[in-house]
């Protein structure tokens, strides 16, 4: 049994270690506080514009059943800033996912800078159930049946019909939407299911195919850390797998205690081995995390971490000292606590402003929707620990959401027939993906023809192309954002000769 791994955008702020996906969330959450740090300052350099004021929308619990009278408050913003010509002006919306948006999501990044150029209102759309878009029973497991995929592009739909009656728009306001990985799916899934709302859709790093067993995200992880283009080594890639491959003789040995006392556990792991392999599955994560997000802000590229696994002729060692990142500055360990987890996941309390209270809630669509379980096993090239099964996350369905085992893989499959796995058969939708990411293993990596389309680039991690240029970024992910923006002026140029085509068409009689 390994710990529970989920999807890896999701945060955790609490010293309480949930699998190896939690490394992950603490790295994240670093670097979506670095972001929004350095947006305020930006903002502040620039004269202190007034900031970009959040809205709300009421929307139906259940789109599909009208006898369902609840709803809740959908939060959003935007940014008409760029907007000056209301009559043709073209409308870019930003779909958020498993967890809360602020108001960077509508005054920054790749989909803002474009509106800038082509003269778009920007809305951001907070999720349901993420954020403030959730009502104070929201966790209660029977209302946890209204969270899903389906669910939330109706929310979009409905959010559509709002902006058009709200900002008086016409069919010459053409939509397009922006999203990366879970709303980068979301995002291709809006164009697929309601082409005679939005144009066209930028698909970043979109996980569109559903996998119980995830077994491709750690062979990825393993070639990213190999790769020399991003300063990834064979050299490195051995001494992460040696030393997975000592803890593992030792947990054959059952040296529990030398297990805990070396990587700093805070639990004495020895009383349970689903313990033991929370520990295993967190080491995990640092790697996991690094190359998710490399060079995307945190603390840790994959040219550190290699540094360091290799500083030493012992990799058990070096993996030692790489492991003290994990732990909170000023905290001397941390937990690694199955039970501790498991009643975590639990929780119905609501907690709108931090990524940890998305857990249940991401979890939950992770057992009705999509598995994404990341496993390390044998028959593949994962580096880590062959105690990382894909049992354990299915036990997290059982256990916290009654969902049995063969129910996971049977709503897998119906996700993959209903939007079509990585073979979506969409027009005008952009599917955009780095090689280093794992998640690119999942989404559609050729072009299924002329409109949908697909950009790879080699050397960047996850969403990379999602941020604003900056200095130092490769060349091939400046070009891949020229592409994008192409892309986006050729949807503009096309709506606008159909709408001109319409307008000047004269029947004949």
């Amino acid at each position: 049994m390994k710990g529970i791994s989920l999807f890896l955008l999701l945060l955790s702020s609490s010293d309480v270690c949930f699998g190896f996906g939690t490394t992950i969330w603490k790295m994240r959450e670093k670097i979506e506080q670095h972001k929004e740090k350095v947006f305020n300052e930006k903002l502040n350099q620039l004269g202190s514009p007034p900031p970009l004021k959040e809205h709300y929308i009421e929307q139906p619990m259940d789109h599909f059943d009208p006898a369902v009278k609840v709803t809740y408050q959908q939060r959003y913003w935007v940014n008409d800033a760029f907007w000056h010509d209301r009559l043709h002006g073209p409308v870019f919306l930003f779909i958020g996912g498993e967890g809360p948006l602020s108001a960077r999501a509508a005054g920054e990044g790749e989909h803002v800078k474009l509106a800038e150029t082509y003269g778009a209102l920007v809305f951001a759309v907070e999720h349901r159930y993420y954020g403030n878009s959730i009502n104070k029973d929201g966790l209660q497991l029977e209302n946890l049946q209204y969270l899903s995929s389906q669910q939330a592009l109706a929310d979009l739909a409905a959010f559509h019909s709002f902006a058009v009656r709200t900002y008086n728009m016409s069919d010459q306001n053409r939509w397009i939407s922006f999203g990366g990985s879970y709303p980068g799916s979301l995002s291709a899934w809006f164009r697929l299911k309601y082409p005679h709302l939005v144009y066209g859709a930028i698909a970043s790093s979109a996980p569109v195919e559903a996998l119980t067993n995830f077994e491709a995200y750690n062979e990825v992880v393993a070639a990213s850390l190999s790769d020399p283009i991003v300063n990834g080594s064979k050299q490195c890639a051995d001494s992460i797998r040696n030393a997975f491959e000592t803890i593992d003789f030792l947990l054959a040995a059952k040296q529990y205690t030398k297990l805990g006392k070396d990587f700093k556990s805070c639990n004495d792991i020895s009383q349970s081995e689903q313990d033991v392999n929370q520990l295993v599955s967190n080491l995990a994560g640092i790697f996991m995390g690094v190359v998710q997000y490399n060079d995307e802000g945190s603390e840790l590229t994959i040219t550190s971490v290699c540094q360091i696994m290799t500083a030493t002729k012992d990799p058990y060692v070096n993996l030692m000292k790489l492991n003290s990142v994990r732990i909170k500055p000023g905290k001397k360990c941390a937990y690694n606590s199955w039970n501790m987890s498991i009643e975590q996941l639990r929780n119905t309390t609501v907690d709108p402003a931090s990524f940890t209270g998305a857990m249940r809630q991401w979890i939950y669509q992770t057992c009705t929707q999509f598995g994404y379980y990341q496993s390390c096993d044998a028959n593949t090239s994962c580096l880590f620990s062959s105690h990382m099964d894909l049992q354990s996350d299915l036990d997290i369905c059982d256990i916290v959401y009654g969902i049995p085992n063969d129910e996971v893989y049977k709503r897998v499959a119906f996700t993959n027939a209903y939007y079509g796995s990585n073979q979506p058969k969409g027009t005008r939708i952009v599917f955009v993906n780095g090689s280093i990411d794992p998640w690119h293993a999942l989404s559609v990596l050729k072009s299924q023809g002329t409109t949908e389309t697909a950009i790879y680039i080699q050397g960047t991690a996850h969403c990379a192309n999602m941020g604003e240029d900056k200095p130092g970024d490769l060349p091939q992910l400046t070009q891949a954002r020229k592409d994008i923006s192409h892309q986006v002026l050729q949807w503009l140029q096309e709506g606008k000769y159909e709408v001109d085509q319409k307008l000047h068409f004269k029947p004949m009689y």
